[in-house]
Parts: structure tokens; C-alpha cells; sequence
């Protein structure tokens, strides 16, 4: 029987002929990625793969090249769900079948509650009903693809720091209008075939174990046919999560839910086989909407594949074009003409860096990709007079570069040579000298993860080798080397790092790696040194910690480097450079290394001295532009001199075409800030109440999250969110409202205004509507709440009506008296415009009874 027939199969008759001990089985994965197959009953494995910006595949370690798409922070900034659906459907989907994946591990829609937030870029807003849209797009163009999508990380994870046991304390009222929403909205609009858990407590209790998330809420409220799975290693049990509606654990390596545990639960009477065969019916019912779905997958030969379209590049490069956010254009100093420029200096550490998106789960390894400096240079070839100068002009990393470029092995080939050694025996720290095997690597940031050969024993050692590409002249060099294990670094024979005897703990790899340890060496004009890096999966002995555990699911190592080059050289040679240019874009920001999943940043200044470099090169040079990458806020103390200023957040593969695009007026960007850029840090709402203290995280902005807040307190931001300009100007008129309707269950009413462009080229805006509720309410709301939009696109001179439907989730709030919501009878304010610092357009409408409902 050939797996996809499952798409037939019973469901309640073969959850009766499981044995328990398949029931159990099929309540944990196996291995990494895959669910557990039964064989017998021809049920068959289905592989899940991380996304939510491309589809990584099974392996960290020289994955799949893939399809890498901009960060969520960008899609949201689209404000364009009808986009958005067509990434799901047209790229994610098929990327998801290349790589032979049943389930992506994707959309997140957690809340932007605080940009220092490390997986901020993974979420789509600050917003819940932005994000609610988004999120639905999403997965309706994924599942439409018929590939499952899960939705994630459910709920309250909106840090990184303390993850696995900070307990999000909040207020129902907060927990259901803001952190839920995006979820119940996803449930609404789209149906996810699965959810994922997060690894916070909530209000007391692990989310993999809460059931009155899990089945109080998701199942009995919502109505949820949805599969539930774990974050990976975020189970903390076996009979509580078991019993709170937790289906799967995930991953099947150092599980909770192994037979000897579950059946001991069972026979102790903590567990019943009744739930236990409830939970795998779950699975089962997931294997199935696979099989159906997909059914080329199941059938398939599980080998990961690569296919570039044209076509696909072209969507890539669109969507992260149309996300790009123009935040300042005095003087129409953009767009700019490739004809008329003389010389132009690029200068920024970002320019030529290779920043795809931030870091952790959402990193993978991109089929192409396009730097800013390329992208520029591209755009300009127009003009074969032009002259390019470049300049770093300030480091703006927080570990050392990639050296992926810089290396080659004996026979001439980019990268080096691993030889993977089994040691003596499993407790065996003493490496055999054959190897037990031998290829080329072609990265220096290597997280291995299980990718380690198959039956090596459970310690083991790997040797990398290679040759430095020589200098022109004698270059002074620094090297740094962080492992999550331990390792050595020697050049042409000699140690220069030790990061083995000794180790300092660090964040890298998922919070297993050490610090870095760094070590300068005199490379030689024409020489070709030698590169050798010894790494072993145990981690080594650090001050306050002595243990030395086998790094059986994190293991990783990483070499990096630069020209040590003196960062006041560096500085003065952008300024001459910027002196001497008629034009400069200097792009800068963040990259995957100051934003990652495992840890907060702990500021929202950029890096190093980059912001004392845009000072000097705007006063050697009035005419620049300033280009941002970041997937979330960032501090800007230079942005009253700057007369141009694009927020480009990650983008994927397609980078600096999409940002030249822009730069040149070959799209006329359009995108929206999904997510407020203050002016301090200390004016984010949940300033001073951010971070873990002894375990608790206290949400006290309460509902006050982004704008919310900040119109609240009457704080004006740096730009506000769903600010965003365009190259030519729109007008927003003749707002009307209709009389609305109100029934048992749901309210409905219209907004309609008409949005003209009244500029000379094609452009599009988005029309924002916000709701007041009643000034009569006994209770405290937002003054403003975001409750629908529309984008549209008109040519010059063209005008169009647009409407908006609003109904019950946009007057609505959570009663925690009664655990109901609640639609007051009275008036309601409603003010529209293109962000949520320009309102011109007010109105209001007057509900003459109110309603409570429940569900969704």
C-alpha cells in the first residue's frame, strides 16, 4: 500500500486497532524531524521542516540552498494579505515539496511587545489584528499548497532570555485581546492544520502543559481540530502534558513520551490508555490532511531538491521590494537617476555583508544572494560613467565574519576538509587517528546538530583543514573561534586559539556555544596558510560551571575573521570617500547575530561606532541616503540630518535587487511600519518590566503594547507604526460610515472613503481604520485600536472608493467577570488615514444594544 492511500483510511477504526505502545509511539517524533510510522496499519511518516522565512530542510549543517524570503517584520510591513497569500501558495508550499516536508513549523504571531526581543523579526506586528491577517494569509496560501502550517509559538513567548521557565504573567483581559488575538484570528480565517507551543509559563504553567490554553480555549471555545505539538525539547513532563492536550512531542531525541515512562504512567494510574489513543488520533488525523494534501510527498523519495524559477525570483524580489519601507525623502532627494550621478560611495558594514535574515530556527542556507552593494552596483551598470567607491567604514559585527569565501581545500575547491574521527569508545575522550569519514565542508559556521556520520560513536572529534586564500601584502589578522563543544585553532602548525582547555559560556547555538575567543595572526603577501580546526562534541570546563556534557543535539563550531584594521582609519577613510562622491548610500543596521532565537539584544543602538559614522559622512555629504536593515526597531539619534532614510528590514535572497528597486524608482515603495520606531528606549511600554526577574515576567503595559501605548501616554514616537511614504501623494476623503447592524452574534458595519492619488506616478496606500470604543465604559481601554485596512494601488490621478467591513472583533472586549466578550451598546469613534499618526478622517456610529458571545 503505497503511503498516500492513508488519505483513506479511518481514522476512528485504526485508532481502535492501536496497541498502546503504538499510541504512545505515535505521540513523540523520531529523530529530528519525522513523526512515527506504524507500518502495520500502513500509517506513514510525515516530516515537518523549520521555517517561517523559507523551508530549511532536515539538516543546519550544509542544508538544501533554499529560497530564503524576507523576515515577517517585512511581510507585515506589506499590510497586504492578498500578497501574502500568494508567498504561501506560490513559494512556500513548493518549496516545502522540494524539500520533501509534509508540515512547515511555521507562521509565528506572537506579539512585538519589545523590539529587544531576540525572534522579534519572526513575528509579523506589534498589532494583533495586523498580525491576525497576516497570519491568516499565510497559512491559507500554504495550506492551499496542501502543505500543513503551523501556527506558532502558542502563546506569550515574546523574548528569548530565560524561555524554557520565565512565566508570562498577564492579565486575562491582556491575554485574550492582545496575545491571543492573532491566533483566534488564524483560527478563524484559516484553520491550521497545528499549533505549536511555547516554551514560557503562562500565569503559572508551562504552555505544553496548560490545558487551559490547550483544551479550554483551543478546543472547546475556538473548536479546533488542530494537531498540537511541542517546541522542540519544550516538554517538562509526561502525564501533565499528556492530560492537558498536548499531542506531540517533538523532537524524538531525549523524549519525555518514550514506552518505558508512559507505560509506567499508565500502570500508576496518572495515565489512561483512553488519552493517550485521544492524543495519537490527532497525529493521525494530521498524517492524514498530508496524504491528502500532498500526497507526492508521502509517496516521494524523501531526497531534498533545489529549483530556482525565474518566476520565483521575481516573486521574491517583489514581495521584499514592496515591503521596504520609505521613512524619510526630504527634498525628493530619492528616487534617484542612475544618468545623472558622477560618483557614488557605498559605504556601511551591512553594504557587502551577507545578511539574509536573524538568527536561529529561521536561518538556512540561501540558493543565491544579492548584497546591497551588488544590487547598487547593478542598477547603476546603466550608466558606464559612473564611479563606485566602497568603504566599510565601521564594524558593525558582533562575531567574526564568514571565512566561508576565504578558504579552499588541496584540490582547489571553496571550503575546507573534514574528516570526522570515531573515538575509542563512547566514554572515550582519545580520537582514532583513521578517519571514519572524510568530506568537503563549504562553510566555517558549522551547527551540526544529528548531522554527524551515522554510527560514529557518541563522542567523536572533527578535523577541519584547509588553505587561506594568500594577501596581496602583509595583513595583520584576527581569527575568532566559538564552539558549543571544544576546539582548537592552528596556523601552519602552530596554536593560535584555545577555546578547549578553558571555556566561557555563551549564547551561540541555541545557548549551548561558548564565547568566542579570538587570536591575531601576520598573514604573508603571496603565502597560503594553513588552517586546521580541531572540535569535539564534549564542552569544556568554565569558571562557575565544571561540567562536561556530550553535545549530542547542539554540537557546533565556528571560524571566523577580518583584517585587523584600526576603526578611526576606517572612519576617516568613508568620510574622504563621502567628501569626494556626488552621492552616498551608506547601509547599515543589524544582522542575525544581534538578532537570534536564544537571546535578547540588550540594546536598541546599531552596532559599534555606526552611528557616529552616519554623523560624519551626512556632514562630509548632505546628499545621502541611509539604508536600514533590522527586523525591528532600532534607535536613529542622526535622523534629523539625514535627508533620505529606507528601512529595509532582512529581505532573503533577493536583498539588493529589492532595495535598488526602491533606491532607483523602479518600484515605488509602499510598504508600512508594522511595528513602532521610538525615540528611547526607555518609551517602549514595557520598559523596566521586560526581562525575567527569579523567573517572572510581568506584562504590567498591560493593553497598552505599541502605538497603543504611545498614543495612551501622548508620546510621540521616532515613526510611528503604519508609517511609511511613497514617491507620490495620496488624498483620503468622504469618509462615510453605515448605519450598522446588530444581531444575536455579530455586528457589521461599513467604512467607505475614497483614496486618490494625486502625484504623477503609480503608487499605492493603505487606508487604516482605528476604533474608539465608548467614552461610557466603566472600563480602561486603548485609545486607539487598528480594526481594518485596505491597500490599493492607483495610477496617477485615479481615484477609488474603498470599503472595509467591520464586525464584531472590531468593537469588542474581554470580560473577565463573566469570560465572555462584550459589545457595549454606544458610540463608537472611528478615525482613518495612512498611519497611525495621521488621522484626518473622523467619524463615529452608535450601536443601540449590546452582545456578549463566546467562540470565535
Amino acid at each position: 500500500m503505497a503511503p498516500s492511500d492513508f488519505a483513506k483510511a479511518n481514522i476512528p477504526e485504526l485508532v481502535a486497532q492501536l496497541t498502546t505502545d503504538e499510541a504512545i509511539q505515535l505521540c513523540a517524533g523520531v529523530g529530528f524531524w519525522h513523526t512515527h510510522a506504524i507500518p502495520r496499519l500502513g500509517v506513514p511518516a510525515i516530516k515537518v521542516s523549520d521555517g517561517p522565512n523559507g523551508i530549511r530542510g532536515n539538516h543546519f549543517l550544509m542544508g538544501t540552498p533554499a529560497k530564503c524570503l524576507p523576515a515577517s517584520t517585512a511581510l507585515g510591513s506589506t499590510w497586504d494579505p492578498a500578497l501574502v497569500y500568494q508567498v504561501g501558495l506560490k513559494l512556500l508550499a513548493p518549496e516545502a515539496k522540494l524539500r520533501a516536508a509534509s508540515v512547515i513549523l511555521a507562521p509565528t504571531c506572537n506579539i512585538q511587545r519589545n523590539p529587544l526581543g531576540g525572534r522579534s523579526f519572526e513575528s509579523f506586528s506589534e498589532d494583533s489584528y495586523l498580525s491576525g491577517l497576516i497570519t491568516a494569509a499565510y497559512i491559507n496560501g500554504v495550506q492551499a499548497g496542501g502543505i500543513g502550517a503551523t501556527v506558532k509559538h502558542f502563546v506569550g513567548n515574546d523574548k528569548e532570555n530565560d524561555r524554557m521557565a520565565y512565566d508570562s504573567i498577564m492579565s486575562q483581559r491582556a491575554l485574550r485581546e492582545v496575545y491571543l488575538m492573532p491566533f483566534m484570528l488564524a483560527e478563524k480565517l484559516a484553520k491550521p492544520w497545528a499549533y505549536m507551543t511555547a516554551y514560557n509559563r503562562l500565569n503559572g504553567t508551562h504552555m505544553s502543559e496548560n490545558p487551559e490554553i490547550l483544551q479550554k480555549i483551543l478546543r472547546d471555545e475556538w473548536k479546533s481540530e488542530a494537531m498540537v505539538m511541542s517546541d522542540w525539547f519544550g516538554v517538562y513532563s509526561v502525564d501533565l502534558s499528556i492530560k492537558a492536550g498536548l499531542d506531540l512531542e517533538m523532537p524524538g531525541v531525549n523524549k519525555w513520551r518514550s514506552l518505558d515512562l508512559v507505560n509506567r504512567s499508565i500502570g500508576s494510574r496518572k495515565l489512561t490508555q483512553r488519552v493517550i489513543k485521544e492524543r495519537a488520533k490527532k497525529v493521525l488525523e494530521l498524517v492524514q490532511k498530508c496524504a491528502i494534501g500532498a500526497p507526492d510527498i508521502l509517496d516521494g523519495d524523501g531526497i531534498e531538491r533545489t529549483l530556482e524559477s525565474d518566476e520565483d525570483k521575481e516573486l521574491m524580489r517583489n514581495v521584499a521590494a514592496q515591503s521596504i519601507v520609505l521613512l524619510k525623502n526630504d527634498n525628493g532627494l530619492l528616487p534617484l537617476n542612475a544618468a545623472k550621478l558622477k560618483k557614488v560611495a557605498i559605504i556601511g558594514g551591512n553594504a557587502k555583508a551577507k545578511i539574509l535574515s536573524g538568527g536561529g530556527s529561521a536561518a538556512l542556507r540561501s540558493s543565491y544572494f544579492v548584497s546591497p552593494y551588488q544590487g547598487i552596483v547593478d542598477a547603476l551598470s546603466s550608466n558606464p560613467a559612473v564611479e563606485v567607491t566602497y568603504s566599510e567604514g565601521a564594524r558593525a559585527y558582533l562575531t567574526s565574519p564568514s571565512l566561508d569565501d576565504d578558504l579552499f581545500t588541496e584540490d582547489g575547491l571553496p571550503g575546507w576538509t573534514g574528516s570526522w574521527h570515531a573515538h575509542e569508545n563512547d566514554d572515550s575522550m582519545s580520537a582514532l587517528p583513521d578517519p571514519f569519514k572524510t568530506e568537503r565542508m563549504d562553510e566555517t559556521r558549522m551547527f551540526i546538530s544529528t548531522s554527524s556520520p551515522k554510527g560514529i560513536t557518541k563522542r567523536w572529534t572533527l578535523k577541519l583543514r584547509g588553505h587561506l586564500l594568500p594577501r596581496e601584502k602583509d595583513t595583520p589578522f584576527e581569527f575568532g573561534l566559538l564552539s558549543a563543544g571544544r576546539a582548537k585553532l592552528f596556523i601552519d602548525g602552530d596554536l593560535l586559539i584555545d577555546n578547549w582547555t578553558r571555556q566561557r559560556r555563551g549564547d551561540a547555538f541555541f545557548g549551548c556555544g561558548s564565547e568566542e575567543e579570538y587570536g591575531t595572526f601576520n598573514l604573508k603577501a603571496g603565502v597560503t596558510h594553513q588552517i586546521l580546526v580541531e572540535f569535539v562534541n564534549v564542552r569544556g570546563p568554565a569558571d562557575g560551571d565544571e561540567d562536561e556534557p556530550v553535545m549530542d543535539s547542539n554540537p557546533g563550531v565556528r571560524l571566523g575573521g577580518a583584517e585587523v584594521r584600526d576603526s578611526d582609519e576606517l572612519l576617516s577613510e568613508a568620510v574622504a570617500l563621502a567628501k569626494e562622491a556626488d552621492l552616498v548610500i551608506a547601509v547599515v543596521g543589524l544582522n542575525a547575530d544581534w538578532e537570534t532565537e536564544g537571546n535578547d539584544r540588550t540594546t536598541l543602538a546599531l552596532p559599534g561606532r555606526t552611528d557616529e559614522l552616519i554623523e560624519k559622512v551626512v556632514a562630509a555629504n548632505p546628499n545621502t541616503v541611509v539604508v536600514t536593515e533590522s527586523g525591528s526597531s532600532i534607535l536613529m539619534p542622526w535622523v534629523n540630518k539625514v535627508q533620505a532614510l529606507v528601512h529595509s528590514w532582512y529581505l532573503g535572497n533577493a536583498t539588493g535587487s529589492a532595495i535598488a528597486d526602491v533606491l532607483f524608482g523602479n518600484v515605488n515603495p509602499g510598504g508600512k511600519l508594522s511595528l513602532t520606531f521610538p525615540n528611547a528606549e526607555e518609551h517602549i511600554p514595557s520598559f523596566g518590566h521586560f526581562h525575567s526577574e527569579n523567573g517572572q515576567v510581568r506584562y504590567a503595559e498591560d493593553l497598552f503594547v505599541g502605538y497603543k501605548h504611545f498614543h495612551h501616554r501622548n508620546i510621540k514616537p521616532l515613526f510611528a507604526f503604519g508609517h511609511g511614504l511613497s514617491y507620490t501623494t495620496f488624498d483620503l476623503s468622504d469618509l462615510q460610515v453605515s448605519k450598522p447592524v446588530v444581531s444575536a452574534s455579530d455586528v457589521e458595519l461599513t467604512v467607505s472613503l475614497q483614496v486618490t492619488n494625486t502625484g504623477s506616478i503609480a503608487g499605492s496606500e493603505v487606508a487604516q481604520v482605528y476604533v474608539t470604543l465608548p467614552k461610557t465604559s466603566v472600563l480602561t481601554h486603548p485609545p486607539l485600536q487598528l480594526k481594518g485596512f485596505a491597500k490599493v494601488r492607483l495610477e496617477p490621478g485615479k481615484s477609488e472608493v474603498v470599503n472595509i467591513t467591520l464586525d464584531k472583533y472590531a468593537v469588542s472586549y474581554w470580560e473577565e467577570r463573566f469570560s465572555t466578550w462584550v459589545v457595549e451598546k454606544g458610540e463608537y469613534g472611528l478615525r482613518v488615514g495612512p498611519s497611525s499618526d495621521q488621522l484626518a478622517l473622523q467619524a463615529s456610529f452608535t450601536l443601540d444594544r449590546g452582545l456578549e458571545w463566546r467562540g470565535l
